[in-house]
């Protein structure tokens, strides 16, 4: 990772917790993650070290930041005191139920001088949060000057009709949307199956055999993509086009030594083909199809978390990312 240059804009994801499940999360966050939320040192701590590395800006997000609405203020003042721009705050707007706690919470976002909100609006996310509740917490905001980012305006109209206040369950939502609208939405979005969105891939992608996806593997060179780039509140950079593998952000500027992160190492110098040996080799079995050498590498690094003990993996993640769905 030591020779990835990495870009000038990050994420910060301040928590894993948050109210929904939505079956595209690429975190896999959840009501069940832990209530554990980025403390203001840490911050501190990330923001010197991006800012050390040319970073100029940053986005905060989850997990839901507004779950702990005070540890909130307490990062965004952490990033505003290393100098770097905060863009936005992303949030599901599910704060909006309570319009006199939304003023609030508003209020006190421009008092600290954030000038934007990206607000999310989907399908699945509606199964979570009212679809009237994003829409109203954007016209909200520009009564407090902070502007609204409704990501993505484009799904706006597939909730015409739709009863204010209340959230749909898929069945409501295949009659009232369409019946493969699961689909039709991850590729609007233009989604990677990745995190809880292996799932979609799995239910509607054809399998291969296992002979014919390792055929086409090649070195993983998604895990040195950095323009999905994010750190978490433990302080990892989290390699996310590649379902989460994370490593601590110190080690992704600067170098990480040989033989700490075997599964990083061996995705980046021999695939998925390379990780399948490796993984055989500890007692691993893999099916006999799938429908994508990702779903095979999923499947393989959430055995390897369930059966040993790899810094890179997060066992959780796994869990929750097949949860849920």
């Amino acid at each position: 990772m030591s020779n990835t240059k990495l870009q000038r804009h990050c994420g910060l994801i301040v928590s894993y917790k948050c109210n929904a499940a939505c079956r595209h999360c690429m975190f896999a966050c959840s009501p069940n993650r832990s209530d554990e939320y980025m403390n203001a040192g840490t911050a501190e701590q990330i923001c010197s070290l991006l800012r050390s590395k040319g970073f100029e800006s940053l986005h905060i997000g989850g997990g839901e930041p507004f779950m702990n609405f005070e540890k909130l203020l307490e990062v965004i003042e952490a990033v505003q005191k290393s100098g770097l721009l905060i863009e936005y705050v992303e949030t599901n707007g599910f704060w909006m139920s309570d319009e006199d706690r939304a003023k609030q919470y508003l209020s006190a976002l421009r008092a600290l001088k954030v000038e934007r909100l990206l607000i999310s609006l989907d399908a699945f996310h509606a199964e979570y949060i009212p679809v009237d509740m994003p829409l109203r917490l954007a016209e909200t905001c520009k009564q407090y000057g902070i502007e609204p980012i409704v990501w993505q305006r484009q799904f706006e109209s597939m909730f015409n009709g739709f009863e204010q206040g209340k959230t749909h369950a898929r069945n409501e939502l295949e009659e009232l949307i369409s019946p493969g609208y699961v689909l039709e939405t991850a590729r609007a979005y233009g989604l990677q199956f990745n995190g809880r969105a292996i799932n979609i891939e799995n239910e509607y992608l054809p399998c291969k055999p296992l002979a014919e996806i390792v055929a086409h593997s090649e070195p993983c060179n998604n895990l040195k993509r950095t323009d999905m780039m994010h750190v978490d509140l433990y302080g990892n950079y989290l390699v996310s086009w590649c379902a989460v593998i994370a490593i601590p952000l110190a080690g992704a500027v600067n170098g990480i030594p040989k033989g700490k992160y075997p599964i990083l190492e061996t995705l980046l110098s021999d695939g998925v083909v390379g990780l399948l040996e490796y993984a055989k080799n500890k007692g691993f079995e893999p099916a006999k199809e799938y429908t994508s050498s990702c779903a095979l590498c999923f499947h393989i690094r959430h055995w390897l978390a369930e059966s040993g003990n790899y810094p890179e993996l997060y066992v959780e993640y796994f869990r929750e990312a097949l949860s849920h769905y």
